[in-house]
């Protein structure tokens, strides 16, 4: 604690990001990243906006990066908003769209930064309890609210929740922001875009960091009413009025455009997951099921944190959470089929040694 800090900052307790160690030969299964590279467009696209228009400001509506995106979800440009990763637009969402006179509800076992804004913004909260399937139920969240908020598929537990479930909710706060914070969406989840020309009250949040194989470039985006848009432009113009380089907006244009890409690689994970399930369950793991590239599992007699700690020795990380209701599961990145063979041949040894 500093006698400099304000009350604020003496108060919060920041995200914990993933572990970024330098280890030889490290196998990386705790942050989610994609263990495929970007769209050869995308890189070509960087390499040739790093020209001399770089001692320029880049365009700070970034229309040609939200234009690509209205065409790719059949929108229009002022529906759409773009921030430095999702963290950036769903920071910029909690200031803007949340009424600090009635607590925002989200689950209880979900993405860590949503507290961390609670926190930073002075918003109150309240967590609702997942059921004892680790799944959502919108009854859970009726009454007054402040906003709602829901990763889909959810942060940690990798289950998603049916667009019938989010419209029933839509429907049930029409006065009130909800944000659908689909991170993991493209993995074999359904997309709350379409929603959107139907609820003005939803905010749907994606990022091009985990599907698209873009942790590095740093480009989130929403998709939303008008006035929702709005709110974000005015605490967005009112931080930093130019998120977004000129690579990053030229990276990103290439990846949006890049559909077959997308497909390719999400493809690859979702067949290596499918993969990795039984293989796992056949060692003893508990695994729910996923809909992101990471899944989330524990084992029948060994506790979480000897087992990652084992897997670390191996030079293997995946990801153990504090979460009180998961603090005995481990978080695993889909990573090539080849990493996931690694993946339990290490657990095989851990938990079968060789005499």
């Amino acid at each position: 604690m500093s006698r400099f800090w304000n009350r604020r900052v003496q108060d919060l307790h920041p995200y914990i990001p993933g572990e970024q160690p330098r280890i030889a030969n490290l196998l990386k299964l705790n942050t989610n990243e994609s263990p495929y590279a970007p769209s050869p467009n995308v890189l070509q696209a960087i390499r040739d906006s790093a020209n001399d228009d770089l001692r320029l400001y880049p365009d700070p509506t970034a229309m040609d990066l939200r234009t690509a995106i209205a065409e790719r979800f059949g929108t229009s440009a002022a529906h759409v908003f773009v921030g430095n990763g999702s963290d950036e637009v769903l920071a910029h969402a909690f200031r803007a769209l949340f009424h600090d006179d009635e607590p925002v509800l989200y689950s209880d076992v979900t993405y860590g930064f949503y507290p961390v804004y609670c926190s930073l913004f002075d918003q109150p909260f309240r967590f609702i309890p997942l059921n004892d399937r680790f799944e959502i139920e919108i009854d859970d969240y009726d009454g007054p609210c402040g906003g709602i908020v829901i990763a889909n598929p959810n942060a940690n537990t990798g289950i998603a929740l049916p667009l019938a479930k989010i419209e029933t909710l839509l429907k049930r706060h029409p006065d009130r922001t909800v944000i659908i914070d689909e991170a993991y969406v493209d993995f074999g989840a359904e997309s709350a875009i379409a929603l959107t020309h139907r609820h003005d009250n939803l905010l749907v949040v994606q990022t091009l960091s985990k599907s698209y194989a873009l942790a590095g470039l740093r480009v989130g985006f929403a998709i939303g009413s008008l006035e929702l848009i709005e709110g974000l432009v005015r605490v967005k113009d009112s931080f930093n009025s130019y998120p977004l380089s000129r690579p990053a907006q030229a990276g990103a244009i290439a990846a949006i455009q890049d559909t077959g890409w997308l497909s390719e690689i999400t493809s690859r994970v979702i067949t290596s997951r499918e993969r990795l399930v039984p293989a796992l369950e056949n060692l003893g793991f508990q695994v729910l099921p996923s809909c992101a590239n990471f899944i989330l599992m524990r084992h029948s007699t060994q506790p979480a944190g000897p087992l990652a700690a084992a897997l670390r020795d191996r030079s293997i990380l995946v990801r153990h959470l504090s979460t009180p209701r998961i603090q005995n599961w481990l978080r695993v990145t889909i990573g090539t089929d080849e990493a996931c063979t690694r993946l339990t041949d290490a657990l095989q040894d851990i938990l079968v040694p060789r005499s």
